[in-house]
């Protein structure tokens, strides 16, 4: 039966709430840099419950030109640097001494307008994934969190990309023999905040100040019947704001530097299509040289000279990996995404003054 449990595959991510303000805070601080930490917990019949976490050391990087870029880089790299491998052992036997969950359960990041699909983050989980298939890595967003509301979410890389990472090999004929795509890298685990009872208690029994310190009391029966009680009524004049979204800018500009991206990358590989085409091409050509030669030199009753040789004289060019252009293509799909929640509100408030804004 343990033995079950133990292969259950990850469901669900059960983050306790002082963990979602330990990343929180961490996150914020550093902001724009990035932030990375660990998360330490146990794994409970596929819930992954979260229940601590602590952050990297930072490395000071000195005030030069780029020195932002260069912290960040730091820091991204930071999960899989010896010295915090080091640091994150110390501090999981620390935990355990006093009696604390400690098992390794991934690792959490910040990020930017959910720019986050990178090399350096697949880097990291595959990491993470390779030693425990157990361990996810939570993705912080400091920007959409600024708007009020918590975004919070859990990747991890899927069982195919993972078999794929480990060969090294992202070459066209092995992506199309295994049919990877660039929506099979990282798959997405649902994400819960959880609250202790005694925490969840108290948020219970916290007084409400009432709304109007006098309140006036029915005269009869009939006053009841003719104004019944009612909820009263928060309107939010946010809501009629018609303004376009300044992330939905912000998301667009990116959305076209990752096409830019995208193109950059596939001109590359159609520069290598064409180099191989003109290198298959000479290596024909003396081919069938060879082979006239040979046909000679066997009329002349003459040894034939070897058909093999071209080896030694052409060299065809090495096909560039096709790892960047599928996470630059998984990035796209990201921020698409996100253009499509943001303007989904912005649409339907330009739908409802159309008559407005339209001449007669």
């Amino acid at each position: 039966m343990a033995e079950i449990l133990r292969d259950v595959p990850i469901k669900l991510a059960q983050v306790e709430s002082l963990v979602v303000m330990k990343i929180v805070k961490h996150c914020s601080s550093t902001f724009p840099t990035t932030a990375t930490g660990s998360l330490v917990g146990m794994d409970s019949n596929g819930v992954l419950e979260i229940t601590n976490a602590f952050p990297f050391p930072t490395v000071d990087v000195s005030n030069t030109d780029g020195h932002q870029n260069d912290a960040s880089t730091l820091a991204a790299a930071a999960p899989r640097a010896k010295a915090n491998i080091v640091y994150q052992n110390d501090m999981i036997r620390h935990l355990k001494e006093v009696n604390v969950d400690a098992n390794n359960v991934g690792w959490y990041t910040s990020a930017t307008m959910g720019n986050f699909v990178n090399l350096s983050f697949i880097e990291n989980q595959y990491h993470y994934q390779r030693d425990n298939d157990k361990t996810i890595a939570l993705v912080h967003d400091v920007s959409r969190s600024s708007q009020g509301s918590l975004s919070l979410r859990a990747f991890k890389l899927s069982a195919d990309f993972m078999a794929a990472y480990k060969e090294g090999k992202f070459t066209t004929d092995i992506l199309q023999k295994s049919k990877l795509t660039f929506k099979d890298i990282i798959v997405e685990v649902p994400v819960i905040v959880h609250n202790s009872h005694l925490l969840t208690s108290y948020l219970h029994q916290l007084p409400a100040l009432p709304d109007n310190p006098e309140l006036e009391l029915p005269a009869s029966l009939d006053d009841i019947r003719r104004d019944p009680a009612k909820i009263p009524v928060y309107p939010s004049f946010d809501a009629l704001d018609l303004s376009i979204d300044p992330f939905l800018e912000k998301t667009c500009d990116l959305l076209l530097e990752s096409i830019e991206a995208h193109y950059t990358d596939l001109n590359n590989h159609q520069y290598y299509q064409r180099q191989l085409t003109r290198e298959q091409f000479k290596i024909t050509q003396w081919q069938t040289k060879r082979k006239s030669e040979n046909a000679a030199r066997v009329a002349a009753k003459q040894q034939p000279l070897p058909e093999d040789d071209w080896h030694g004289l052409f060299k065809l060019p090495q096909e560039p990996s096709r790892l960047e252009g599928m996470l630059n293509a998984r990035q796209v799909e990201q921020y698409s995404k996100q253009v499509d929640g943001f303007t989904a509100t912005v649409t339907s408030k330009m739908f409802a003054v159309r008559g407005n804004l339209l001449p007669e």
